[in-house]
């Protein structure tokens, strides 16, 4: 995840100036599920360090022959691989599938791996995913958890003509099928709010006006590089929720500005486990497996392989295209009640059921980028928490 995605679109919206209006147009606690997050080193149970495999022309989507096997590609997704998952696979299985193939073999057991393996399954193949590893231990695992279809998902200047089209294609088909597990026992996805806090109104010098749509908030001047990040957020407006200004009163922070949305959480543990449930009840078989090289996947008995080994295919397939993003998460016990996002000075915060992220995500999207460590700083993120715990009034 990027500090943008995890602000999401809409940060515009009509702003409510008047505290009596507010509260009129609100007719439950605003206080209510945002009471303050026990922020202290004594409470984190675990570090984790993630990284996300960035492609500068977007995720690798396509047919390879190895050997006698049709190899189809599906990795690269950036800091989208669980936003996209499905509407990846919607394009990915039938290139598995063509000539009337029905035995499909997967590569990896993360998020695009188990959303594969089950579209190609309900597409009526028989299925078996070879994977070294599998939830919790695969890196889909230490994922933030948040609806980010165009996190890192691309460079502006790197994508073929056709690529916006098929980004919309897959974050809709995705956006619709999580809606499919909303209220389901565990609630593997379900919507929470985002609160947006800022020491600079909107509209001025500030990096919170630098991530709005321009049609949304006015443009700001902010630093570019020739080779910056595509944003695609826009195309989505129409089932993204706007937000809304706070005006103090309305909420619990120090911020002087305070923004709300909505946006959907993943928890992962359960959405993995549902994911995992729903592949073998069905038949599949999972199968563990370490491959060294491509021509390691020309021993499987399977015709057709669908390879989601996502940061893994740098290694496995001398990818160099993929370049790593660093993200580490300082997890928090969970806290019942407590289920919404802050963000506030370059720290992201998502009170997940299954654990309460703290992640440093920087004033830009290039904070992590090349690093491919994935040894956890503690001293970052003990001082992520700390600074937490200065957000409430």
């Amino acid at each position: 995840m990027d500090r943008r995605s995890f602000l999401g679109a809409g940060i515009g919206g009509g702003a409510l100036t008047l505290a009596a209006a507010a509260r009129a147009a609100m007719p439950f606690d605003p206080f209510a599920g945002v009471e303050p997050i026990r922020a202290s080193a004594d409470r984190i149970f675990r570090t984790t360090v993630c990284l996300r495999p960035f492609r500068a022309a977007g995720p690798r989507i396509a047919v390879e022959q190895v050997g006698r096997k049709r190899v189809v590609h599906n990795y690269g997704h950036g800091g989208s691989g669980w936003s996209l998952s499905w509407g990846s696979a919607e394009l990915a299985v039938p290139m598995a599938m063509a000539d009337g193939v029905r035995n499909i073999a997967v590569i990896g057991a993360g998020a695009l791996g188990l959303t594969a393996a089950l579209t190609a399954q309900r597409a009526g193949a028989r299925v078996t995913i070879y994977a070294k590893e599998q939830f919790p231990h695969v890196r889909s695992a230490r994922a933030t958890g948040t609806w980010s279809p165009d996190s890192r998902i691309a460079m502006e200047k790197a994508v073929d003509p056709g690529f916006a089209d098929r980004w919309e294609r897959m974050a809709r088909t995705s956006f619709s099928l999580y809606q499919s597990y909303l209220g389901l026992v565990g609630d593997p996805v379900e919507w929470t709010d985002r609160y947006i806090l800022s020491d600079n109104a909107p509209g001025a010098a500030a990096p919170l006006a630098a991530l709005a749509p321009p049609a949304i908030l006015p443009p700001a001047p902010a630093p570019r590089r020739p080779d910056d990040f595509l944003h695609l957020e826009s195309r989505l407006r129409d089932i993204t929720p706007r937000s809304v200004a706070l005006p103090p009163g309305a909420h619990p922070f120090r911020a002087a500005h305070v923004r709300r949305n909505s946006s959907l959480t993943f928890n992962v543990a359960d959405l993995a486990h549902q994911l995992t449930s729903d592949f073998l009840i069905a038949g599949g078989r999972i199968e563990p497996r370490v491959f060294h090289a491509p021509g390691d996947l020309t021993r499987l008995k399977e015709k057709a392989i669908i390879n989601c080994t996502g940061y893994g295919a740098r290694a496995l397939w001398r990818d160099e295209s993929i370049v790593p993003v660093r993200g580490q998460i300082a997890w928090l016990i969970p806290q019942p009640g407590a289920t919404f996002g802050v963000y506030y000075h370059g720290i992201a915060l998502l009170a997940r059921r299954d654990g309460i992220v703290v992640q440093p995500v920087g004033e830009d999207e290039w904070f992590g980028y090349g690093d491919a460590s994935e040894a956890p700083d503690p001293a970052a993120a003990h001082a992520a928490v700390a600074e937490v715990a200065r957000w409430w009034a």
